[in-house]
């Protein structure tokens, strides 16, 4: 398959999805938004993914790309491609399809428990995801759920965990399981955590390898699934 990426910070990347794609031998291509550059119609790929980044969705004034990012999952969407949205990603695809964002009660950062709902442990693409399993979170905003869209996870902190929409076409995940513990090192450096009840240290964060393992697994698992053989 064409796939194609949207970055939004230098720092945050496509983790463990990155050699993935290229172990199953699907043409990867992607837009660094942050640096300006300009993303190709929805007619040059088969499935878009549309990563995370520190800024809120409506932040046009401050990153202008937002107002072409949206048109262009919104094309995405429309010509049937699948899609794929992590955390902010996620929140821009509910955006898009009628769900506002707003920020949540309260930031989630760290490795905290996820539940999956029926509709969750029903999902094809979650197929081989434990009905609770512990995640990587980093996140302030939290979205609505959109029209038509089926609420897949929650946790303690955040109601609206995943979604898909379409039959599970187009996916949404509040959470990070592509993150890597170099990723998350790197995310470190950019910005200084204040421990709360949602928000652990960093070095607990960094603390626990096998989780990166997991998370990570449990990415590749979800991929296999939504994105058919290259």
């Amino acid at each position: 398959m064409r796939i194609h990426w949207l970055q939004h910070a230098d720092f945050e990347d496509l983790g463990c999805i990155a050699p993935w794609l290229a172990a199953h031998r699907h043409t990867v291509t992607g837009t660094p938004l942050q640096a300006g550059a300009i993303p190709p119609p929805a007619a040059d790929f088969d499935a878009l993914i549309v990563m995370g980044g520190p800024m809120n969705i409506y932040e046009y004034q401050a990153h202008p790309w937002l107002r072409t990012e949206k048109a262009l999952i919104r094309a995405a969407i429309a010509q049937g491609r699948r899609v794929l949205g992590i955390c902010l990603g996620a929140q821009l695809i509910a955006d898009v399809l009628g769900g506002p964002v707003r920020r949540n009660d309260e930031p989630e950062i760290g490795w905290f428990p996820v539940e999956l709902s029926a509709a969750g442990r029903a999902e094809p693409a979650f197929a081989d995801l434990p009905p609770r399993f512990t995640a990587f979170h980093w996140h302030g905003d939290t979205y609505a759920l959109p029209p038509g869209a089926v609420c897949l996870a929650h946790s303690e902190a955040c109601a609206q965990q995943a979604f898909s929409w379409d039959g599970g076409r187009v996916i949404g995940l509040q959470f990070h399981l592509e993150v890597t513990r170099d990723n998350a090192i790197e995310w470190l450096r950019h910005e200084t955590l204040t421990p709360s009840r949602h928000v652990q240290a960093p070095e607990a964060i960094l603390a626990d390898v096998a989780a990166f393992t997991a998370n990570n697994a449990a990415m590749r698992a979800i991929l296999a699934r939504f994105l058919p053989a290259g």
